[in-house]
């Protein structure tokens, strides 16, 4: 089990209101967690993960940025294991508030690492993106510079026992502001559903599968190291056609899909390790470990079960993308698939509430 090692410790989980985040706290917390602290700006979130979990007693909300290292340091006094999921994640925002995107991804994630270290933490484990391989946007750009530090950290920290690491994620299916919530949202009203190019592919992993990796990461001895899952690639326009005709299955009409073009700062092809990187690489059943480049060559091996990798670059532009039964069996394992024209788990505010009054429709059982 890959979170066995956070039983008895206490946990910072940085973030821990989105989607990532909490389910990192929900885990923390079944691994038997002696306490779980979330830290994060959104007190209504708080207050529905606090009503969610039942007033475990165990969960500690802080309300607070990693921007202020002050409220930080007392977060983390006596924490054992950091997950560090806070960031500015979405392209457009940090494109236009490259600045803002600056102060929370380089000198929040510095903020995190030094409050880890001087509250001796064990471990800690960064959150980062495919859009950190050749970045050709600030959010990239600046998730790269955090990486960066991490993989710095490791090797300045001295005596300290903090152990960084990195993992490295692709889009994550239902997350917030992803692209099916989006898909979802346009079709209850009305359509059209809106793709940036029709030849745009990306890696897609589930919550679950995003959050094991984090703990595993979390749980080896040896730091410096970036961890990628090896992911399915879904053409874009096939999800959209996908999706559409899963709703129009239940009710809805189908509705039109529309290409607006490539955003600002928006990739064609997703990329998740390039080949410099892939020539230091490591890779297992599942996963690739990227160690860092300040590590000497030949890096150190983690333990059995790894190899060197014999791919040389890891990206959606390389890899065939899904067939649309494939797809289909992707959103239903990840039950991402419509139940009914009102799916609660994809609700913000009251969007739910607004919507029940209206159709819904029950699903067949597939035989």
């Amino acid at each position: 089990m890959n979170s066995a090692y956070l039983a008895g410790k206490t946990v910072l989980v940085t973030g821990g209101t989105g989607s990532i985040g909490s389910e990192i706290v929900r885990q923390a917390l079944q691994a038997g967690a002696t306490a779980v602290r979330v830290y994060s700006r959104d007190e209504y979130r708080q207050m529905l993960l606090q009503e969610e979990l039942g007033n475990d007693r165990r969960l500690r909300l802080l309300i607070g940025d990693v921007r202020d290292q002050e409220r930080l340091a007392f977060a983390m006094s006596g924490v054992d294991i950091v997950f560090h999921a806070a960031a500015m994640k979405h392209v457009p925002a940090c494109e236009y508030n490259p600045f803002e995107a600056v102060k929370t991804n380089v000198l929040g994630i510095q903020n995190v690492i030094d409050c880890a270290m001087r509250a001796n933490a064990e471990r800690m484990v960064t959150i980062s993106t495919d859009k950190v391989v050749s970045p050709m946007n600030t959010m990239g750009a600046t998730k790269l510079l955090g990486e960066r530090l991490m993989m710095a950290a490791n090797r300045y920290k001295g005596n300290r026992r903090t152990v960084f690491n990195c993992v490295r994620f692709g889009n994550v299916l239902g997350s917030r502001g992803s692209v099916v919530p989006l898909f979802r949202r346009q079709i209850r009203k009305g359509g059209p559903l809106t793709v940036t190019d029709a030849r745009a592919t990306r890696f897609f992993m589930s919550i679950p599968q995003a959050v094991e990796l984090a703990l595993k990461a979390g749980g080896l001895s040896r730091g410096g190291y970036t961890f990628v899952l090896k992911m399915p690639v879904v053409r874009i326009w096939q999800l959209a056609e996908v999706m559409a005709a899963e709703y129009a299955g239940r009710g809805l009409p189908l509705v039109d899909i529309r290409e607006t073009g490539l955003r600002p700062g928006e990739k064609l092809f997703e990329e998740l390790m390039t080949s410099d990187e892939a020539a230091r690489a490591y890779e297992s059943d599942d996963l690739f470990a990227v160690p860092s480049l300040l590590e000497p060559l030949p890096p150190p091996t983690l333990d059995d079960g790894w190899m060197p990798t014999q791919v040389t670059r890891y990206s959606s532009e390389d890899l065939p993308p899904l067939a649309p039964p494939e797809i289909r069996r992707m959103l239903d394992s990840a039950r991402q698939l419509p139940a009914s024209l009102v799916d609660p788990g994809d609700s913000d505010d009251d969007r739910a509430l607004e919507l029940a009054p209206k159709v819904v429709v029950k699903v067949a059982q597939q035989a």
